[in-house]
């Protein structure tokens, strides 16, 4: 078994005890634990067909008594759980977990690619139905497209399964998800995961904006172009969900149109005799009556199925859709579905009349429903009690649980260990891959709470309240340089990105992403005072900060000290940069043209004019500037990818590059030293200038080095720190604003 870099080496384990060996009951109870699944067949006699297209989306919302009945009863049960701190809760549910071992029985056991609770889920699937298409298999071609799907957890374990389960075909994936790299994508609904991502780019759709919004008409449409290539879409997966921890009663109605959204392009994609599986949570409202009848009309098995290895407390189930019949026999349906396609899919009108649905089909659907509910009550009532106190009989018999659950999953779909060299990512993960998401602290009630509380209460209830009220200190900064050599980058695979333009920057590769939402509150609340003005008009100067921070002549005296540069041109607009001590015939002062004094803005350096003027400016100072001189560059920030290309792109040009803050002008200055000219940066450069200047008001050009440069080598950790800095700095100001 080959090792996953860098991991600790283990003993290995002893050979574990069969399932068989437990105990009866133990194991009875893990065999239902594995159970849990119901599906929908119509009675003799009766078919289920769809309703005529007319009826479609013309109808009110609507409610089914006994349905609502089960919703009201099971938010009932959890609105015990509001006032429970969600980590300790999280904590203990995951200590009470059948299957709480699972997933690392098979990080220790099978060498799986990014083995997660997803991957886990996904292969339980795999083994428990004839997911993969007979005909496919038997053709050696299997084509299947995976939808909402970052980090990519389901390609790895479909992998896995292919690989170690001697199904010799030749397999083809595409997938989408939100892009984790646009700044526009916000942390609720996005997964910045991008440990696979960023080794499979060209695999993944994003649409023509670049988002990756599926929700989106036009990326729908666009995307069975992107499959063109495919003989058959055999499979699509849809794993989609956003945070709804801030109204969890209604999270059944909040992820409806994502869901629709999800099944409208399986159907589009599909060919007759493929497979479809989506994520769902509670099916009692009439989205998904409606959603479930479509799908038992168009597949000719549909079943609901909770996975072992999906919390039992929670709401979450799969619908695994088996043998699509024919396009043709939707397609009226799809026609009107994609002219209503986007988020507010059945929000103001249900997909069918309630009395188009057969009472046999409700009928079924609420006995699945009446199992599900009763199976999540039964879990969140015994956590509550062993939350209260647990005996050691109890630990013991639950630690028995789910060691033989562990044992029984690995028996039971003969999970086998796959080499490294099989797996998706042959290399491994980036090191900037970062597996990191928005932590919910607090209770429920005390995440509500927090809600009306200004930016500045919030702050004090995080871990950054200490560090952005120290004083700015001279050192900081002072170790990073971006240098090493720059032979390995190639210039003929950079291109521009060009997307939707961005309304603001809610997310960025390349900062603390905490810190950024902090920052982004703090401006909406403070949008009266600030109004989007130079911070030196609207907020006081903190002195400590200045002192401790570099003045222009020490910042000049140290780039043009030798053996430094014996020349150096700065692009800074400040007035008070050319004054000093240093100011000589070796110093030359070509400002930004437009480009503005430090500020507080909601946009920070993604305004596409000022990104323009600023590379304007670089790309005139490049081919001025002599061998060896040095280049003072002011940045607002470089959260964007756009930015981030350019600061790559001055990397490739001089030997070493630092940043510093300076007491007055821009939030931070890129001290440029030892330039080389390199021709082909400043024809890319000039490209990207004539690009950006054909755009329609609505585009933006968004990136122009390829995105696997930009988070490879030590520049994503240079620009992190550098955007730390202007983030913190400019919070400590606005904390001095007045209330």
């Amino acid at each position: 078994m080959s090792k996953a870099r860098g991991a600790k080496k283990r003993r290995p384990p002893d050979k574990p005890d069969p399932p068989e060996s437990y105990d009866e009951l133990i194991l009875k109870e893990v065999k239902e634990l594995f159970g849990k699944v119901r599906g929908y067949s119509a009675p003799p006699g009766v078919e289920w067909c769809l309703p005529d297209p007319g009826v479609t989306l013309c109808e009110p919302l609507w409610r089914h008594p006994p349905l609502q009945s089960l919703k009201n009863s099971l938010n009932e049960v959890k609105n015990q759980l509001s006032d429970k701190d969600l980590s300790v809760w999280h904590q203990h549910t995951c200590s009470t977990n059948r299957a709480g071992t699972i997933t690392s029985h098979l990080r220790d056991t099978a060498n799986a690619e990014l083995c997660t609770q997803a991957w886990a889920k996904f292969y339980e699937i795999l083994g428990s139905f004839r997911l993969l298409p007979e005909a496919a298999l038997q053709n050696g071609e299997l084509n299947s497209v995976h939808l909402c799907e970052a980090p990519g957890a389901f390609i790895s374990a479909l992998n896995h399964f292919l690989q170690t389960g001697g199904m010799f075909c030749d397999w083809t994936w595409v997938a989408n998800t939100l892009n984790p790299y646009h700044e526009a994508n916000g942390r609720s609904c996005t997964v910045a995961d991008d440990r696979l991502i960023a080794h499979t780019l060209p695999w993944w759709f994003f649409g023509s904006d670049n988002t990756g919004d599926i929700m989106l008409q036009k990326h729908a449409l666009e995307l069975q172009v992107f499959v063109r290539n495919m003989r058959s879409v055999d499979l699509v997966t849809a794993d989609g969900s956003f945070d709804c921890q801030d109204d969890p009663a209604e999270q059944e109605s909040l992820v409806a149109p994502l869901q629709y959204c999800e099944t409208v392009c399986a159907l589009l994609l599909l060919a007759p005799g493929g497979s479809f599986v989506l994520k769902m949570f509670t099916l009692f409202e009439h989205s998904s009556v409606c959603l479930l009848y479509l799908l038992v009309c168009c597949f000719r098995s549909v079943y609901v199925f909770k996975p072992a290895t999906s919390k039992s407390g929670n709401s979450e189930v799969y619908v695994v859709c088996l043998d699509f019949k024919s396009k043709e026999d939707v397609r009226p349906l799809l026609s009107k579905l994609i002219r209503n396609y986007g988020p507010d899919l059945v929000s103001t009108a249900s997909l069918f009349p309630k009395s188009s649905i057969p009472d046999s089909f409700l009928r079924q659907h609420e006995e699945i429903c009446t199992f599900f509910h009763k199976l999540q009550i039964n879990t969140i009532q015994e956590n509550l009690q062993l939350f209260i106190g647990m005996t050691s009989e109890q630990r013991q018999r639950l630690d028995q649980l789910r060691e033989c659950a562990a044992r029984f999953y690995t028996q039971r779909f003969q999970v086998q260990p796959l080499p490294r060299k099989r797996w998706v990512c042959r290399g491994g993960s980036l090191a900037w891959g970062k597996p990191c998401q928005r932590k919910q602290m607090g209770s429920f009630n005390q995440r509500k709470e927090m809600q009306f509380e200004e930016w500045r209460q919030r702050l004090a209830h995080g871990p950054y309240q200490a560090w952005i009220e120290e004083h700015f200190q001279v050192e900081e900064g002072h170790h990073l340089v971006l240098s090493g050599s720059v032979a390995e980058w190639d210039l003929n695979t950079w291109f521009s990105k060009v997307g939707a333009a961005l309304p603001k920057v809610r997310s960025s590769a390349f900062c603390d992403p905490d810190l950024l939402d902090l920052f982004n509150e703090a401006l909406e609340e403070c949008t009266l005072v600030l109004k989007e003005q130079p911070m030196s008009k609207n907020t006081p100067a903190c002195s400590l900060c200045s002192v401790r921070s570099s003045t222009p002549a020490s910042i000049l005296q140290e780039i043009c000290s030798p053996p430094n540069a014996a020349s150096c041109m700065v692009l800074v607009g400040d007035p008070s940069w050319q004054d000093g001590p240093t100011s000589g015939p070796q110093l030359r002062f070509c400002p930004c043209s437009s480009y503005p004094d430090a500020c507080f803005s909601t946009l920070h350096d993604g305004d596409p004019l000022l990104q323009q003027h600023l590379l304007s400016s670089v790309s005139a100072a490049l081919c001025e500037l002599s061998e060896g001189s040095a280049l003072v560059v002011p940045l607002l920030s470089a959260l964007t990818r756009f930015t981030a290309s350019l600061v790559l792109a001055l990397h490739l040009c001089f030997r070493s590059i630092a940043f510093r803050r300076p007491t007055c002008g821009p939030p931070v200055v890129l001290l440029c030293v030892g330039f080389s000219s390199v021709p082909q940066i400043n024809t890319i450069l000039q490209e990207v200038l004539d690009n950006m200047k054909t755009l329609e008001p609505d585009r933006q050009l968004l990136q122009f080095a390829p995105m696997e440069d930009l988070i490879r080598g030590s520049l994503p950790h240079f620009l992190c720190n550098l955007n730390n800095t202007v983030l913190r700095q400019q919070l400590h100001l606005l904390l001095l604003l007045e209330k």
